[in-house]
């Protein structure tokens, strides 16, 4: 996001080329480069997150985009632009492992409206801080030549500073992923974590009023109780060395098993679930849902790389030839086009905290992504007229348009995400699904700002600066379409949720009848009864079929 302010001063500054209507159409590889990259390594790090985990894959992730804006801030042509944005993307397959991430965690569907704006939120909050940077340090020799001179290295690269920046906040998440971030993969995150070893010492250092240290004692006595419940103690004077045995859940009584430990409890996982096939993972509704991602990709990418152009392009003096025939722009400045877009992140934040999850709640998933992708076609259609209103009320109109397509975004990308989460058969293979998704729509992000890159040259060459937007439009009216074909798979108790499975396959712990284990106390203090073999009469597992009601 921090790219877009300045993106049109920067492919201006390599003299490309004279005609200032081709600066759209490079401006759009250089996004796309990013996003071709991505979709190339997006299925890659989605299946490698379910084999090493989500946190490592995350972690990459992070350091790519890193090591990218750097050489992205040392650009200073076209070819070295585009491999530094190709460099960040190939690295990159954090926006997949994000979505299966929120999912491992949050499974309830009444908490996933909530859940799953959080990470759009946080989108949203880039998404003010990057135009803001890249529209206030870029050109800083020129905008500010007080404090930074002629003939240094912020002169010989202009475009060097908000990449530096970023880069700095980049260090700070790195270092809270790797202090405090747990991994949430079902059977990786059992594993040993230094990281977090370390981040919980630091943290005791600032916990003076020991509120850390309680939160673990709780953890340990709810430990305690737990095992309290599957082992088998006796009142005082009736203990033995030995808890009892562990039987299977199943009628049969087999020999017994060693007792319960801490790592059996929370630690290791008893029995390792078996993941469908990648070619079974994907199913209608999984595969209606990846497209659905991909459209939005594609026009919503368009619009964010049209729209900067758009409002830095001159004001036209050539008199407008209505309904279609007409150029021009706002005539922004990169610093104004920050503080235009910073605007638009305040809103965007308050779209996705508050309003989608009400709108959710209320309508569900399915009904707002479908209101939302059928009104929005027409906005395609507006914002190009928008140069045509009278000067005092220009930025009032372009200011609807980006309220508009916030509104629209906020309520789309979330439902789509949640729906295909529940649409997954298995939640071992969610990491894959996710990947696909991403990398298709990492592919519809490159295509989309180079062809309407393309198109809106197209349009210019002939004095229809509208072309790039009506196209867009009509993709757009394509998602519509397809999101009637969408269905919202039901989570609650009238249907099972994709983590009913791995619960039932790893999960091997017997439930105990509490009073099956006073029988079995009691039996034991019976001298005749003291036999192990009478105890497991009594002792019997309680099967499902067995367990009494709640």
């Amino acid at each position: 996001m921090s790219i877009f302010p300045y993106i049109y001063f920067m492919i201006t500054s390599f003299h490309i080329t004279k005609d200032e209507d081709q600066v759209g159409l490079y401006a759009g590889l250089v996004t796309s480069a990013f996003a071709f990259a991505e979709f190339s390594t997006g299925v890659f790090w989605g299946r490698l997150s379910d084999k090493i985990g989500r946190k490592p894959v995350l972690m990459i992730g992070l350091i790519g985009t890193l090591l990218s804006m750097f050489v992205f801030g040392f650009a200073s042509s076209l070819p070295v632009a585009l491999t530094a944005r190709a460099l960040g993307g190939a690295l990159n397959g954090n926006i997949g492992v994000l979505q299966t991430t929120v999912a491992e965690i949050v499974t309830e569907k009444e908490h996933q409206p909530s859940a799953y704006a959080i990470m759009p939120f946080v989108w949203s909050l880039g998404s003010i801080l990057g135009p803001l940077i890249g529209g206030a340090l870029a050109e800083p020799c020129k905008n500010y030549p007080a404090v930074f001179s002629q003939g240094t290295l912020f002169d010989a690269y202009p475009f060097l500073l908000p990449n530096i920046v970023c880069a700095m906040i980049l260090v700070v998440g790195i270092l809270v992923g790797i202090l405090f971030l747990e991994e949430t993969h079902q059977e990786k995150r059992y594993r040993r974590d230094i990281g977090l070893e370390i981040g919980r010492k630091i943290l005791r250092l600032f916990d003076k009023e020991g509120g850390l240290e309680s939160f673990d004692k709780l953890q340990d006595a709810n430990f305690e109780e737990s095992r309290s419940l599957l082992e088998d103690e006796a009142p005082p004077g009736y203990r033995t060395t030995e808890g009892s045995p562990r039987y299977p859940s199943s009628r049969s009584l087999s020999p017994a098993a060693p007792p319960y430990t801490r790592s059996t409890l929370s630690v290791q996982p008893q029995k390792k679930a078996v993941p469908p096939s990648i070619q079974t993972a994907f199913t209608r509704p999984v595969i209606v849902h990846i497209i659905g991602y991909g459209i939005l990709a594609y026009h919503t990418m368009s619009f964010d790389q049209l729209m900067p152009i758009f409002l830095s392009s001159k004001v036209s003096t050539v008199p407008p030839k209505l309904p279609f025939q007409f150029t021009g722009g706002f005539g922004m400045s990169s610093r104004d086009e920050g503080v235009l877009m910073v605007g638009q992140g305040f809103y965007a934040m308050f779209a996705q905290a508050v309003l989608f999850p009400l709108l959710a709640k209320r309508f569900g998933c399915l009904k707002v992504l479908r209101m939302a992708v059928i009104l929005w076609p027409a906005l395609y259609f507006l914002v190009p007229y928008t140069v045509l209103l009278p000067p005092q009320y220009r930025v009032l109109g372009i200011c609807f348009c980006l309220l508009w397509r916030t509104t629209a975004q906020a309520l789309t990308y979330p439902p789509n995400n949640i729906m295909l989460a529940n649409s997954a058969p298995s939640m071992l293979v969610l990491g894959a699904i996710n990947g696909v998704a991403g990398s298709t729509a990492s592919l519809c992000r490159a295509f989309g700002p180079t062809i309407t890159g393309f198109v809106y040259s197209k349009g210019l060459s002939i004095g229809v600066s509208g072309l790039g937007w009506w196209v867009t439009g009509l993709v757009c009216i394509m998602g519509a379409m397809e999101s009637l074909l969408m269905e919202e798979r039901k989570t609650d108790s009238s249907g099972p949720s994709p983590m009913d499975d791995e619960e039932e396959a790893t999960s091997d712990h017997t439930m105990i009848d509490p009073l099956t284990i006073d029988a079995a106390i009691v039996a034991a203090t019976r001298p005749d009864d003291s036999r192990p073999e009478n105890v497991s009469k009594i002792l019997i597992p309680l099967h499902p079929e067995n367990r009494l009601p709640t």
